[in-house]
């Protein structure tokens, strides 16, 4: 039987503080303390908090959907209304449990996702995000505005960085009429310098990981990003990292391992299977191998956020946003994250429902395999679908991948004796 594993003090402090902000959303539905607007995860939430919204995260909404393995019961509700099971399966879910007047922010009070005031996308992830919005404008006649970034982009230039502070600066004649404030540049400025101060810290969280044993896993991440997410901007997602950081160095000076006995190290590329994370988490750790790493977690370091040029510097954290990149830029990234993090393989997950962060239909895992000489893993699944994902598949992969390392390991060992 493997050791348990030692859970993260950490854990309450998210729950207070994750409840914390879904209250104040409740309140400003309620009592109508603030205007409510949406926000795509990596959208310009620094400027709608500037301007005193209180914010929703539709995609946080339908992890939680995925994560509580409640999200199959509403796709088809969303199909239902024309929308194709291929798409991605965050914006079907959503919809759908929209459309059956359910939500699991009613364990936060709420009776729902918060009618909007406004809805505001960026498509640096994805085109779904606005018709996601779209939707949701037409349901409430509520004004949709954002920014069309551009997408594959190679290396980033200052006509696409102009573009997207152009269409960040045309928001907010739209957004200062829906709040009934004009834009402050100190509150913006204070925004940017919060939104700065967590996205340095949350790093500096999964940068921990890089030590052996790790004390933090991709698992972990998924859970603790949380505030990164949903209070980008404000203060509070700087105070949990604070909290969180303390723990895991004092992890790191202890030697506490996330996954005891730690013998094998990877890195996940792509979206969580939010709805088996535990099971995964479980399987890796049975085999002694830690997910010390992803892709997903360190989308939400935003390092060249600037409180001294906030328009600018917005705008080229939307351009370098690693989804939005072609495949050359992500594979160096992929190799400086190999060797930052010191792994052993690379576990790609092919999302059905997400081609736009899904990298394994064009050949990199063949091409970083042969340029790193480390195993990749292809992991067929979906960011909320089940239907997509096999346990007893997984884990025959998962088992089979771990074999092949530890011959690997076994082979260079002898070589180099």
């Amino acid at each position: 039987m493997a050791e348990a594993r030692t859970e993260l003090r950490s854990t309450a402090a998210l729950r207070d503080t994750m409840s914390a902000y879904y209250k104040t959303l409740g309140d400003a539905v309620t009592t109508k303390s603030a205007p409510v607007a949406w926000c795509t995860s990596v959208g310009p939430a620094e400027l709608l908090r500037a301007l005193g919204f209180a914010v929703h995260f539709p995609e946080n909404h339908a992890a939680m959907l995925g994560a509580g393995r409640t999200a199959n019961k509403y796709l088809p509700v969303a199909h239902a209304q024309g929308y194709s099971q291929d798409i991605c399966s965050y914006l079907t879910s959503d919809v759908g449990a929209y459309l059956a007047g359910e939500s699991p922010l009613s364990a936060f009070g709420l009776t729902g996702v918060p009618r909007a005031d406004v809805l505001v996308f960026n498509t640096n992830q994805c085109r779904d995000v606005r018709d996601w919005f779209e939707w949701y404008g037409r349901q409430w006649n509520a004004p949709v505005v954002g920014i069309n970034s551009p997408r594959s982009v190679g290396d980033v230039t200052d006509a696409e960085v102009d573009d997207v502070t152009a269409q960040l600066e045309a928001l907010v004649p739209v957004l200062e009429s829906v709040a009934g404030v004009r834009l402050d540049g100190g509150r913006l400025a204070a925004a940017m310098k919060s939104a700065r101060e967590a996205s340095e810290l949350w790093e500096r969280c999964l940068h921990t990981a890089a030590n052996k044993p790790s004390p933090f896993t991709f698992f972990d991440g998924t859970i603790h990003m949380g505030p990164a997410v949903v209070l980008r901007g404000a203060p509070e997602a700087a105070a949990y990292y604070h909290v969180l950081l303390a723990e895991l160095e004092e992890r790191v000076r202890g030697g506490v391992q996330a996954v005891p006995g730690e013998t094998l190290r990877l890195y996940w590329d792509g979206m969580p299977v939010w709805g088996r994370l535990r099971a995964l988490s479980t399987t890796f750790a049975e085999f002694h191998t830690a997910v010390v790493a992803s892709t997903y977690c360190n989308s939400w370091i935003f390092s060249m956020l600037d409180p001294a040029d906030p328009w600018r510097s917005m705008a080229r954290a939307s351009v370098e946003l690693f989804i939005a990149r072609s495949d050359g830029p992500k594979e160096r990234y992929i190799e400086r994250m190999v060797e930052l993090y010191d792994v052993d393989g690379i576990v790609f997950h092919d999302c059905r429902t997400c081609p736009n962060n899904t990298n394994t239909r064009y050949g990199m895992p063949r091409r970083l395999s042969d340029k790193l000489g480390i195993p990749t893993l292809v992991l067929d699944g979906d960011v909320n679908d089940l239907r997509c994902f096999s346990d007893e598949q997984a884990r025959t992969n998962i088992e089979g991948f771990v074999e092949q390392l530890s011959d690997a390991r076994t082979h260079a060992s002898r070589v180099t004796r």
